[in-house]
């Protein structure tokens, strides 16, 4: 993504796609607004809080959507020489689903460290200190996220309810909810049926639902705005899933609210 590469730095991707690998691991943090990566063959949008881990030698697309900025951590060998437990740390890091979503905690700390990298772009020392500190953060966020599995680990709700939001308007695989709180799909999808009660694709109809009924109620959008916005296939596809599930078409339901 650069000519000369830093540790760390923070860029805005060009609106066209590219595609490339490198030898070397990176660690992707969205700033402002989203971008798009597919990693071998799985594709998601990347928002303030998302990122993904980008394995030595994988090929991999991207590409802004709109205005844009992400935080590039990038992590040579050459870098990590030396140092066993940030090698060790950074291992167990990229032992996680490839795409990953922060905690507002964690979220809070990205902002502070990268309006440091971002007044003093010339300090190395600082970037590798801030790029430092946020691999360490991310690394310990993750483990404990997994480490209550023994005692009866329980969803973050909040996290895969705020991917949902980000990503309504396209379709969301389990996999990828499986992914925004680092758990294997197999398991994600038991834990989730468990402790919801329905599966994660009802669960994400629902929603869809809901911001159907909210958009039909409060807004001007046409039928089809409104299905695209909720992440519907078509307005005809919309508009028959929306009858079957509240008993009235959604032009019905717009004149009836």
């Amino acid at each position: 993504m650069a000519s000369e590469l830093k540790h760390s730095q923070v860029i805005a991707l060009p609106n066209h796609p590219s595609l490339h690998a490198h030898e070397y691991r990176q660690v992707v943090i969205g700033l402002q607004g989203q971008t798009e990566f597919e990693l071998s063959g799985r594709g998601s949008l990347v928002g303030p809080g998302q990122g993904c881990l980008v394995s030595e030698s994988e090929l991999h697309a991207f590409s802004g959507v709109g205005q844009n900025e992400i935080l590039v951590i990038n992590l040579p060998e050459s870098v990590l020489h030396g140092e066993l437990s940030m090698k060790d740390k950074i291992e167990r890091l990229f032992d996680r689903d490839a795409y990953f979503q922060l905690d507002s905690q964690a979220q809070t700390l990205v902002k502070a460290l990268t309006s440091e990298m971002i007044a003093n772009p010339h300090d190395v020392m600082l970037g590798r200190a801030c790029a430092d500190t946020l691999l360490c953060v991310m690394e310990r966020h993750f483990r404990e996220q997994i480490a209550p599995r023994r005692h009866g680990h329980r969803l973050n709700m909040d996290i895969i309810d705020l991917y949902i939001r980000q990503h309504i308007s396209r379709k969301i695989s389990v996999a990828q909810l499986a992914g925004s709180v680092f758990l294997a799909e197999s398991q994600f999808h038991q834990l989730f049926k468990s402790q919801v009660g329905v599966t994660p694709h009802q669960y994400v109809l629902k929603k869809r639902f809901e911001l159907a009924q909210e958009l039909l109620s409060t807004s001007e959008l046409n039928l089809a705005q409104i299905s695209d916005s909720c992440g519907f296939a078509s307005q005809s596809g919309f508009t028959s899933a929306f009858t079957r599930a509240f008993g009235v078409s959604p032009s019905r339901f717009r004149q009836q609210h």
